[in-house]
């Protein structure tokens, strides 16, 4: 019998699995964060925030909206792993709300102390990795304790912020770090969901050549592109430092290129999926590179392709077909789905190309409107199917 995965008249929709509270509130948090943004960096808005303009907006998509996503993201694909029901109803509530009182305290942590803000803040992250490593411990599922190590490291970095902010007066170690553990959570999901996408899709659509599955090399290239991002974190400006970044770039383009993506062009939803990867070695790429000649690649440039390019990329192609399939819907990208995909990965083209010419102003406001676009355009898409119950798929009849 297949095991019973939520009790759908116990509490709404929206706390029988994780995506669900979690993967609306981080769209609605991303979007609103970039319309606050733009006013707050050039003076039209103040926040009651101890953090300066720049280090709210790193701070409030790393570690609002992104480990937003990833809880959600986690919180859904335990129970796959452990057959164990989904965290839901109230202990899933109470870590929204551990989300949502993160936001406000941040925000308005001149008022409340720098202090209250950062243990409200980092109490979340350290609840869900518990919450999640019990999950996987109580369901003997091992191999699989090796995902939170990442969101481990996310942690410490959103600690690390919070202290550098108050004690330096901005962020430096805290947000590469984090960034980093970002870029290492998508090489390693990354190389497990999109050759398996693929092939599923290759195998239905198109017989024949199928992506290489996850190996020996791709551990190889993801070890060695979290220790390039660790450098990364701390000796930004080392030559070592840009020699494993520019090697991790050559590695996972090799992976990405291994995945039979050429092949798959027709299906969005698998498509999107090799797009963001794609920014995988692009931000390898230009961060090695703006270690040999910052005078031509700027080290922000780097950032922005693995925040606007992989992060949002990635995170949004997650979330639209988990939302599609755990809410009993067909694999299939509408119209809308399709623009919000374009309109995020150009909004990546146009952040790297602002940073590329920081006169071009405009460049800067197109990708800011791009990116609104893309996240209220999820919420807007896909919202209702994240509050109401999941579709019945009806049975057909059969012969007695």
């Amino acid at each position: 019998m297949a095991i019973p995965r939520t009790r759908p008249s116990a509490y709404p929709a929206v706390l029988s699995y994780g995506f669900r509270p979690f993967f609306l509130l981080g769209s609605l948090q991303a979007g609103a964060a970039i319309l606050f943004w733009l006013p707050l960096f050039y003076g039209k808005l103040e926040a009651s925030s101890v953090f300066s303009p720049v280090d709210w907006h790193v701070h409030e998509l790393l570690f609002g909206y992104l480990a937003a996503v990833v809880t959600g993201f986690l919180l859904t694909a335990i129970p796959n792993w452990t057959g164990r029901l989904p965290v839901q109803g109230p202990p899933l509530l109470a870590l929204a709300l551990l989300w949502c009182a993160g936001r406000f305290v941040v925000f308005f942590s001149a008022e409340t102390g720098w202090l209250l803000g950062a243990i409200i803040d980092c109490a979340f992250l350290l609840a869900v990795v518990a919450a999640a490593a019990t999950e996987i411990i109580a369901g003997r599922n091992w191999r699989n304790l090796k995902v939170l190590l990442p969101v481990t490291v996310l942690l410490a970095a959103n600690m690390t912020f919070h202290a550098e902010a108050h004690y330096q007066g901005v962020s430096d170690i805290g947000r590469r770090l984090g960034l980093g553990a970002a870029v290492v959570l998508i090489m390693i999901i990354g190389g497990r969901i999109i050759p398996s996408f693929t092939r599923n899709w290759l195998a239905r659509e198109r017989p024949g050549r199928l992506p290489v599955p996850f190996g020996r090399f791709d551990v190889g290239a993801i070890t060695l592109s979290a220790a390039g991002l660790m450098a990364w974190a701390f000796l930004p400006d080392s030559a070592g430092t840009g020699a494993m970044l520019i090697l991790g770039a050559i590695l996972n383009t090799i992976r990405l290129a291994r995945w039979a993506g050429d092949r798959a062009l027709r299906d969005p939803l698998v498509l999107i999926l090799h797009v963001a990867f794609a920014f995988v070695p692009i931000g390898l790429l230009i961060a090695g590179l703006a270690v040999f000649v910052p005078e031509k690649v700027p080290a922000v440039a780097g950032i922005h392709a693995f925040g606007v390019g992989a992060v949002a990329c990635m995170t949004l192609a997650v979330m639209t077909r988990a939302t599609l399939g755990h809410t009993g819907r067909e694999l299939r990208a509408s119209i809308g789905t399709c623009v919000i995909f374009v309109a995020i990965a150009l909004a990546a083209l146009f952040r790297i190309g602002a940073a590329f010419s920081p006169a071009q102003a405009m460049l800067l406001h197109i990708s800011a409107a791009l990116w609104v676009a893309s996240f209220i355009g999820y919420a807007g898409l896909f919202g209702g199917m994240l509050i109401r119950p999941r579709l019945q798929v009806r049975q057909p009849r059969t012969a007695v």
